[in-house]
């Protein structure tokens, strides 16, 4: 028998992320609290998780509803909250049929395998090829992150499955020159979250919809963290007027609850037959029931708009408060979800603005990214960018 040893909670963790000193033990709204009665205004939301902001009610009633009732069945039968569901996310959405899964990676995971059975099995073409583009994110699976355009995501996980390819993004003669017989679908976020905060450009949008329609090509639309509500939309596609054959959710999908989901054209349905996909967690009765309560919140009261409002004023503060800060080349997003573009390294700035009580987050090495929840208030929001404005300043 093995010595017994004694370790810190902490190294009984593996270190796959670098953790900042501070311990969270308390939210509500936009406010989190540490273990040492430190207040902090978030706008990480969680990674664009905590749309809704922390512990919101109608949400914690569901849950707690839910809890009372049952937690797990299996999807060997019927989950009324689920079919519900499933429901309320295709009467809203350009899509007609849902699977649920537990997290982004695997509805993306969901998203490539129904490409490629869809093209194998329904159409009998044999395609199978992904193209993506570069600085995209699209998980931590073997597959999505091969999938992904960022080499920092890959190292030592060789050898990656076969059959993706990375392009730049807006190079639509390179697009063009990539396609084959091969391809199955095109995958892409319409503003890349982790790779920057870069909004792909609407003309440049419709030429892909145009390609895939053109050569029998499914489009993939990845909105994890676009998604519910974050962009000003419910979706991110809708501000680009296409409907792709599949996209993909999670993060704001169960204010915090694990959960992930991949929505699909009618079309695709046959390409998942019984027993071709699954997941023992995707879908229970505790998950849905918090999916149903999230998405009756922002449809019924308007959270969309109110992130465009709320995203806008966000974008013109940062814009004119830092005009004349040398540090910042340019702010850019959509809705709530905004990068700033700043001339070095930010990771220093992110935490002098939690020592200052204000949690914003990176996306790569140079971009501040701000993701407060769809609730946000412009009092709050003007307490952010004074504390931005302060540190950008003073940045060189």
């Amino acid at each position: 028998m093995s010595e017994m040893k004694t370790v810190s909670a902490t190294e009984s963790l593996l270190p796959t992320y670098a953790r900042y000193p501070i311990a969270l033990v308390k939210g509500e709204g936009s406010w989190l609290w540490d273990d040492k009665g430190n207040k902090y205004l978030d706008f990480m939301s969680g990674i664009a998780v905590t749309n809704l902001g922390h512990a919101p009610q109608r949400v914690k009633e569901a849950l707690v509803q839910q809890l009372d009732q049952l937690w797990h069945v299996s999807n060997l039968f019927q989950i009324p909250n689920q079919a519900e569901a499933a429901k309320l996310l295709t009467d809203n959405s350009c899509g007609d049929a849902v699977f649920f899964c537990n997290s982004g990676a695997e509805a993306n995971e969901a998203a490539i395998k129904l490409a490629r059975r869809y093209h194998q099995l329904v159409k009998g073409n044999g395609r199978y090829e992904i193209i993506t583009f570069h600085q995209s994110f699209h998980g931590r699976t073997l597959a999505t992150l091969t999938a992904t355009g960022q080499a920092k995501v890959k190292e030592g996980f060789a050898p990656l499955p076969e059959g993706f390819t990375h392009l730049p993004l807006h190079d639509f003669a390179a697009l063009e020159a990539a396609v084959s017989d091969k391809t199955a679908a095109i995958m892409m976020e319409l503003v890349q979250g982790e790779g920057g905060v870069n909004p792909v450009d609407p003309a440049y949008v419709q030429q892909v919809k145009a390609l895939c329609e053109r050569n029998g090509i499914l489009l993939i639309i990845d909105e994890i963290q676009t998604g519910m509500g974050r962009t000003g939309k419910l979706f991110a596609h809708e501000h680009y007027g296409i409907e792709p054959d599949i996209f993909t959710l999670a993060k704001g999908l169960g204010s915090g609850f694990p959960v992930g989901a991949m929505v699909a054209k009618e079309e695709l349905r046959e390409a998942f037959s019984a027993g071709s996909h699954g997941s023992t967690f995707g879908g229970t009765p505790i998950s849905t029931a918090v999916v149903k309560a999230t998405v009756e919140t922002i449809v019924g009261e308007g959270l969309s708009q109110r992130a465009a409002e709320q995203g806008e004023y966000l974008v013109s503060q940062l814009r004119e408060k830092l005009a004349d800060a040398p540090f910042v080349q340019e702010v850019r997003g959509l809705g709530l979800l905004v990068g700033i573009q700043c001339a070095g390294p930010v990771a220093g700035l992110l935490t002098e603005a939690q020592k200052r009580g204000l949690l914003v987050i990176s996306a790569g090495p140079e971009v501040v990214r701000l993701l407060p929840n769809l609730l946000v208030t412009r009092e709050e929001i003007d307490v952010a960018v004074a504390i931005l404005e302060e540190l950008l300043k003073a940045s060189n």
